[in-house]
This record gives structure tokens, C-alpha cells and sequence, in this order.
């Protein structure tokens, strides 16, 4: 069964080292993530049991210990890692994560916009039908 359930993460906001100049590499600098998960909600819906989604305190913790981690220089490669963390839960089918760096220019907020999907081969965890 095909669904088009997301949980979405809005305003995720992480100081973390990011960017290319010297100055950047010393002082961290906030970044402000969304983040949308495509995933199969029925069982969470049905069960009404944390057990069965995406626990997103848990990847909101990932995603920044992941940001503070890599240290970044490029916003491009951050929201990378970001997807890669978001897919390390089978359940996600596909994540689109907008990174945007508030501070990087005087007057505009830069930031880029990613998609990737699950690889074809990760198994899918086992859905239970409910009667």
C-alpha cells in the first residue's frame, strides 16, 4: 500500500561550525533545518504507540549531535548528512531537508533544499495490519 503521510520537523534550529572561511571554522553559527519524512503512519495511527513511528525526539538529537559532529563547510554537504541520519530509520521512505544559514550573508538567507530516497535495497520493517 502506497501512502503519502509525512511527520514534519519545522524550525530545527542547531549552532553548529559551518562554512568555508577561516572565521567560520572558530565560532559556531546557527542553522535552521525542516525537515518532512515520508513514512507509513497507519500502524502509529491505529496503535496510538511511539513504538510505532519514527521517534523524532530521538532523531531531532541524531541531527544535531550529526551537525555539531561533522563540522561542516559547505550548507550542501550539511543537509546531506542530515538526510543520511533521517534514513537510517527504515521506516523513512524519503526525506526533503531545507537547511537554511540565517547568517551567511548580510540582508538574505542562504540555504539549500535536498531529497533522497531510502536505497532499494534496506529492508522495511514489518507492518502489522490492524483489524
Amino acid at each position: 500500500m502506497t501512502t503519502h503521510d509525512e511527520i514534519l520537523l519545522e524550525n530545527l534550529e542547531v549552532a553548529c561550525i559551518i562554512g568555508d572561511l577561516p572565521h567560520e571554522r572558530q565560532y559556531q553559527q546557527k542553522v535552521v533545518l525542516d525537515l518532512a519524512l515520508a513514512c507509513d503512519l497507519a500502524k502509529v495511527c491505529a496503535s496510538d504507540h511511539l513504538a510505532d513511528t519514527v521517534n523524532y525526539v530521538t532523531l531531532v538529537d541524531a541531527i544535531r549531535a550529526t551537525l555539531i559532529e561533522k563540522r561542516c563547510k559547505m550548507i550542501e554537504h550539511a543537509a546531506e548528512a542530515v538526510a543520511r541520519t533521517c534514513l537510517s530509520d527504515p521506516r523513512v521512505s524519503r526525506v526533503s531537508v531545507t537547511l537554511r544559514k540565517p547568517g551567511a550573508l548580510i540582508g538574505v538567507c542562504a540555504g539549500v533544499r535536498i531529497t533522497r530516497l531510502q536505497p532499494p535495497d534496506t529492508p522495511e520493517v514489518p507492518h502489522e495490519r490492524t483489524p
